[in-house]
C-alpha cells in the first residue's frame, strides 16, 4: 500500500482522487482553517475515516528548516515507511505568482515562494514518490521557468529521478478546459532494476514505464481541439435545447448538472446574485469576455476560476452559478458537498483552487500503475 503525505490540501479534491484510486491518506495540511473545515466536513459525509496523522492546520513552513513541526513530520513519515509503506508527498502549492492572469510575481511572490518551500519538505523528508502541481505559467514565461527548471535539478539531486507532463483536466473526463503542469519523482533506489541506465543517468523516467496519457479518456483533439463545438446563441431564460450532434455528452456542463441532479444537492442555493444587470445581456456559451461568462450548457466551461472579477453565468438561469453546479463543473462525486455555514466567498475559492477530481483520480491511476511495475521488477 502507499501512503500520502498531502500538503495545500484545500477541500481536498485532489485527495479523495488518490483515495478512490487506492491510496491512504494519512495526513492532511491546509493552511486557511475554512478549507480544513470543508476537508473535514466531506469527509465525514462520505465515510472516510480520520486520517492517521490527523489534519494539520498551519503553514508548510512549519515543515522546514527550523519550523516547530519538522521532527514530527520526520518520524510520522519514517513510522509509515519501516511499516513498508511507500510514502509520497502530494501537493499544489498557490500558483497566482506564476498564472499569466494573476499575480505574475513569480518565486519572489508571498504564494511563488511556497513552491520552494514545498521542494525544500520534499528534500528534507525524503518520501519516497512525490506529486507537485501547477499552472502552465510555470512552464510557459520564461523566467517562472527558468525557476522551475532550478527546482527540477535540484530534486534530481537529492536522488529522485523525474517525470513531467502538461495535461489538460478535460483529457480525464471533467468538463472543464484547466491546463496543469504535473511533476513526479520517486527515488532511484526504487527504480534501479526497472529503468534502463541511459534513464537512470539523465534521472528522467522513460515514457515507456511511466505514461501520462493511459489513464486519460480523451485526446486533445477530441475534447478542446473538437471543432463542432457550439457556439454563442442568446440567452433565454430556462429555455430548452437539444443536444448537438457529433459533441461529447458526457464533456458538457448539462451532462453534469443532471448527472449531479445539482438541484437536489445540498449547496443548491448556494450562489452569488450578479448585481449588474448586464449580465442579463450576455448569450449564451459567450465567454469571451473578462468579466461576465455565461455558459453554453452543451459546452464544457472554462478554468473554473471565481475570482478576479470574473464571473461564471448559468446558460439559462438569471444568475450565477451555484456551489453545487460548480462542484459538479469540478466532476466531484454527487454526494460531495460543502459544509452549508461557509460563506459563499471560501466556497467558490475553494472550488477554484482544486484539482478536477477526475483529473487527479486519473493522474494517480497512473501513478498506482507505475508503483505496480516497481513492485514486480
Amino acid at each position: 500500500m502507499a501512503t500520502i503525505f498531502s500538503f495545500f490540501s484545500g477541500s481536498g479534491f485532489l485527495d479523495l482522487g488518490f483515495e478512490h484510486s487506492g491510496f491512504k491518506v494519512a495526513m492532511v495540511n491546509e493552511y486557511h482553517k475554512p478549507f480544513m473545515e470543508a476537508y473535514q466536513y466531506s469527509r465525514k459525509a462520505l465515510k472516510l475515516q480520520k486520517p492517521e496523522y490527523g489534519y494539520y492546520l498551519n503553514s508548510i513552513e512549519d515543515f522546514v528548516g527550523e519550523g516547530g513541526l519538522v521532527s514530527e513530520l520526520s518520524s510520522n513519515v519514517r513510522t509509515s515507511q519501516s511499516n513498508g509503506e511507500l510514502v509520497g508527498f502530494i501537493g499544489g502549492p498557490p500558483c497566482p505568482d506564476f498564472s499569466v492572469g494573476g499575480k505574475n510575481k513569480g518565486q519572489e511572490g508571498v504564494n511563488g515562494r511556497l513552491t520552494r518551500t514545498y521542494v525544500n519538505c520534499i528534500v528534507e523528508h525524503k518520501p519516497d514518490f512525490f506529486l507537485f502541481e501547477n499552472v502552465k505559467g510555470l512552464w510557459r514565461t520564461a523566467r517562472h521557468r527558468e525557476f522551475y527548471e532550478e527546482m527540477k535539478v535540484k530534486l534530481q539531486g537529492e536522488g529522485y529521478v523525474l517525470t513531467e507532463n502538461l495535461i489538460n483536466c478535460i483529457q480525464y473526463g471533467a468538463p472543464q478546459d484547466r491546463d496543469r503542469i504535473l511533476l513526479f519523482g520517486i527515488k532511484k533506489g526504487h527504480v534501479d532494476n526497472l529503468l534502463c541506465e541511459e534513464s537512470l543517468d539523465s534521472m528522467l523516467i522513460d515514457e515507456e514505464y511511466f505514461n501520462w496519457h493511459t489513464r486519460t479518456k480523451f485526446t486533445r483533439e477530441e475534447s478542446i481541439g473538437y471543432k463542432g463545438w457550439p457556439e454563442s446563441e442568446p440567452f433565454v431564460i430556462d429555455s430548452e435545447k437539444t443536444k448537438p450532434r457529433g459533441i461529447r455528452a458526457e464533456l458538457t456542463i448539462e451532462y453534469w448538472f443532471k448527472k449531479n441532479n445539482v438541484h437536489e444537492h445540498i449547496n443548491a442555493s448556494h450562489h452569488f446574485q450578479p448585481k449588474s444587470a448586464r449580465f442579463q445581456e450576455v448569450e449564451e456559451g459567450d465567454t469571451s469576455k473578462k468579466s461576465f461568462k455565461r455558459l453554453h450548457r452543451w459546452r464544457y466551461s472554462p478554468t473554473a476560476a471565481y475570482g478576479n472579477n470574473e464571473v461564471h453565468l448559468h446558460p439559462y438561469k438569471a444568475r450565477r452559478l451555484s456551489v453545487a453546479e460548480a462542484l459538479a463543473i469540478q466532476s466531484l462525486p454527487a454526494n460531495f458537498a460543502l459544509p452549508p455555514t461557509m460563506t459563499l466567498s471560501n466556497m467558490f475559492k475553494t472550488i477554484g483552487n482544486g484539482v478536477p477530481y477526475l483529473a487527479g483520480r486519473g493522474v494517480a491511476e497512473t501513478i498506482n500503475d507505475f508503483l505496480a511495475l516497481i513492485r514486480k521488477s
